[in-house]
């Protein structure tokens, strides 16, 4: 049994709000640890709360009556009015609009799965009237407030292979791991997409996960993807999209300032987590007995580190950059109008920038392994 994690958003949405009278918007995947966050945030806050799960019938129906007067009664004298998994509310977007501009000394505080952004029920109506975060699995950052550079390099091989959903920081055994990631994913994964959007073909979306899964840090081709499920380019890319939106995938375009010998067309498509994409092939072997170590050390860094950047909002892009040569970096970024590049190796480091990225871009370049990764996640 691990101490109670300590998110690092816990201080950010403090203070938020405490200092701040835009509504909170906290969204992310399911289980990974939203509502656990909001009510230890709520409980450090003063004010009158009153706490309402969108489930419950008799506040889903005030909530989405668009009427002040049955809004006001609802909130009567409450400081605050906190709203989990607010998205499964009809016209929940015009309502907080009602209740933002007519009770202002009310602040409120929602959580929400993806669908809340895709279907716009929030976007609209609230433009300017919002702070919006986004709660990812855990991180290695934040694992460090309790665990020094040791332990967590000891815990590499049990992170990339089952992820870090926080659940599974209370179990102790391998098979409890895998069986909560197996649940996990028949509960939510596919439930919370095909919410999203009226996908024809629920099949499809599982085949198409499972074929991203066995490509992660490799580029990604949508018209091979269409051939193989049978399906358009324009379908298979709006499926990538709604799994985007449900946070379980992400995407690195090519870096290229449009030099001839660069490629820059397709993307690459990692997994916020390990243990999801392990799950969706059916691998959770160890190290010794895997052949796809440097895939999964690839997509463990560059989500650890997107992870950092979120948290720590630092606005920066992230691509991937390769030339027809076959000279490559597995991940750039792009800062302050300055380009660093990054080589990413489990175990033997390169000592060098390929010499197309120096004469290019300059010499910005560090390659990132087991051994110095701390300071570029943490």
């Amino acid at each position: 049994m691990e101490n109670k994690i300590e998110r690092s958003l816990m201080p950010v949405l403090q203070k938020e709000l405490a200092e701040s009278h835009k509504i909170i918007i906290l969204y992310g995947a399911r289980q990974t640890g939203k509502t656990t966050l909001a009510n230890d945030v709520l409980s450090k806050t003063e004010g009158k709360i009153l706490k309402v799960n969108a489930d419950e019938l008799r506040y889903a129906e005030v909530l989405s009556s668009r009427d002040l007067h049955k809004l006001k009664l609802l909130t009567g004298d409450y400081d605050i009015l906190f709203i989990d998994e607010a998205q499964r509310i009809k016209d929940i977007g015009i309502n907080l609009k009602i209740l933002y501009d007519n009770i202002p000394n009310l602040k409120l505080f929602v959580t929400g799965s993806s669908s809340f952004d895709l279907a716009d029920k929030v976007k609209e109506p609230l433009t300017g009237r919002t702070s919006t975060w986004v709660l990812y699995p855990v991180s290695v950052r934040e694992l460090s407030k309790t665990h020094n550079y040791f332990e967590l390099q000891s815990r590499l091989e049990e992170f990339m292979l089952f992820g870090m959903y926080p659940e599974l920081f209370r179990y102790e055994t391998a098979q409890r791991k895998e069986k909560y990631l197996r649940e996990l994913a028949s509960a939510y994964l596919y439930k919370d997409i095909l919410e999203l959007a009226p996908v024809r073909n629920t099949s499809k979306i599982k085949d198409l996960l499972k074929m991203l899964a066995f490509q992660i840090g490799s580029e990604v081709s949508l018209n091979e993807l269409g051939n193989s499920l049978g399906m358009s380019q324009e379908t298979v890319q709006s499926y990538i999209h709604l799994l985007e939106k449900s946070f379980i995938v992400f995407r690195l375009s090519g870096f290229s300032r449009n030099l001839r010998k660069e490629i820059s067309k397709r993307d690459k498509i990692y997994f916020w987590d390990l243990g999801i994409r392990n799950m969706l092939i059916d691998n959770f072997s160890p190290f010794s007995f895997r052949n796809d170590i440097g895939a999964l050390w690839e997509n463990f860094i560059i989500s650890e580190r997107m992870k950092y950047l979120s948290y720590n909002e630092i606005y920066a892009s992230s691509y991937f950059w390769r030339t027809y040569t076959g000279a490559e970096l597995d991940y750039v970024e792009e800062h302050n109008g300055k380009l660093y590049g990054y080589e990413i190796k489990f175990k033997k480091a390169r000592k060098k920038a390929p010499k197309a990225w120096v004469e290019n871009y300059g010499s910005r370049f560090q390659c990132i392994t087991r051994d110095n990764f701390w300071e570029f996640v943490v």
